[in-house]
């Protein structure tokens, strides 16, 4: 069994950043990919970006390229998401969320486990 927590949510202003963490534990995350999803009210989970454990291989959405980076670190079981830029459409609750096995997806689908969220706001 593996429990995420999400941590490093806030307000914050446009063109500001942040920097989200997922914390695993439980047992090694060495074997999953761990995603990072965000839901704004009224709208569906949305992908937002993923990385593989074992080698640190990555995917975004093309609406955070550029401007948001997933990391991690092994030592720590612990994921990030670093935010520059910050859009007010960024804001939402983000979840980080892990699957066992190497493919990077984008589904929402198909998770063992998730986190209970953290709450971005971005104002203008």
């Amino acid at each position: 069994q593996v429990q995420l927590v999400e941590s490093g949510g806030g307000l914050v202003q446009a063109g500001g950043s942040l920097r989200l963490s997922c914390a695993a534990s439980g047992r090694t995350v060495s074997s999953y990919t761990m995603n990072w999803f965000r839901q704004a009210p009224g709208k569906e989970r949305e992908f937002v970006a993923a990385i593989r454990w074992s080698d640190g291989r990555t995917m975004y959405a093309e609406s955070v390229t550029g401007r948001f980076t997933i990391s991690r670190d092994n030592a720590k079981n612990t994921m990030y998401l670093q935010m520059n830029s910050l859009k007010p459409e960024d804001t939402a609750v983000y979840y980080c969320a892990a699957r066992g096995g190497s493919s990077l997806v984008a589904s929402r689908y198909g998770y063992d486990y998730w986190g209970q969220g953290t709450q971005v706001t971005v104002s203008s």
